[in-house]
């Protein structure tokens, strides 16, 4: 029994001695594992009409094995799947259009991908508008030699009209659109500011530049006071170049106005000092 007391503070002794040891010790952690899959959408939003691409990589490539691509709409409905190819190095890239009788609801769709196994798949979402937006108004255009002011009013749909200039060198109109999508643009154009006419008066088409390359108008229409074109452009398009073969005169109100007194004044000086343009004789 003497050696109970002895024995207790040794006991007590070691575990004061094991608590830092148990203290000092931290958990080992591993870096979470890459995706066995991947998806990504060039955009966040799409309207009717939009192409959509999608793209992703995977970690292991089986060879043979095709990646299947579903959309589902706001209520889950199915209303696309594909099946493609992935290549050597794990990369694919599909579009899809987003067109078709499945494309009818507004909201979140959702874009899912799998690859071999049920488990191996990933996905993400895209807000989609089934009607595209119609904007109406009016942009007020002004020429800087003449400082007449003309308003040409236009409806557009897939984008925004940023400005509208006039080229008096090679008679045009040129309308800068910001195009987020495919779309269609329609102006109402006075003949006052540009018109396109036959060398015997008649009425002429004009000419259609989008950046640069020629294209032709969806429709056209006139009255005696407007020419009305709609012209369809594509995502990423920016100049649209409207030419004619009059643009507006030279000389606007205020220029006719002040040429008019001048040759007043003109008329009035000769009188009265007696100076003459033409020889009498």
């Amino acid at each position: 029994m003497q050696y109970t007391p002895i024995l207790m503070a040794l006991i007590l002794s070691l575990s004061a001695l094991s608590i830092p040891v148990f203290a000092q010790t931290t958990p080992l952690t591993s870096p979470p594992a890459p995706a066995s899959i991947t998806t990504n959408i060039d955009r966040s939003s799409y309207t009717l009409g939009d192409t959509i691409v999608i793209s992703g990589q995977v970690r292991a490539v089986v060879v043979g094995t095709p990646l299947v691509i579903q959309i589902f709409d706001p209520n889950n409905g199915l209303v696309q799947i594909a099946q493609i190819d992935v290549s050597q190095d794990g990369r694919y890239t599909d579009t899809i259009k987003a067109v078709g009788p499945y494309w009818k609801l507004n909201g979140i769709y959702t874009v899912k991908v799998q690859y071999g196994p049920p488990n191996v798949t990933a996905q993400t979402t895209f807000a989609f508008q089934s009607t595209p937006t119609i904007i109406s108004n009016a942009f007020q255009l002004k020429d800087p030699n003449s400082q007449q002011t003309f308003n040409v009013n236009y409806t557009i749909n897939g984008g925004t009209i940023n400005t509208m200039t006039i080229d008096a060198q090679s008679l045009s109109v040129i309308v800068s659109i910001n195009s987020t999508s495919d779309g269609t643009v329609t102006l109402q154009l006075p003949r006052s500011l540009i018109d396109a006419k036959t060398s015997s008066g008649q009425d002429d088409t004009f000419i259609i530049l989008i950046d640069g390359a020629e294209v032709k108008p969806q429709s056209e229409s006139a009255n005696n006071n407007f020419r009305n074109i709609t012209v369809q452009f594509l995502q990423g398009d920016q100049d649209i170049e409207i030419i004619g073969t009059q643009i507006v005169p030279e000389f606007g109100p205020i220029a006719a106005l002040v040429l008019a007194i001048a040759i007043i004044s003109i008329i009035a000086v000769s009188a009265k000092t007696g100076l003459r343009f033409m020889p009498k004789y």
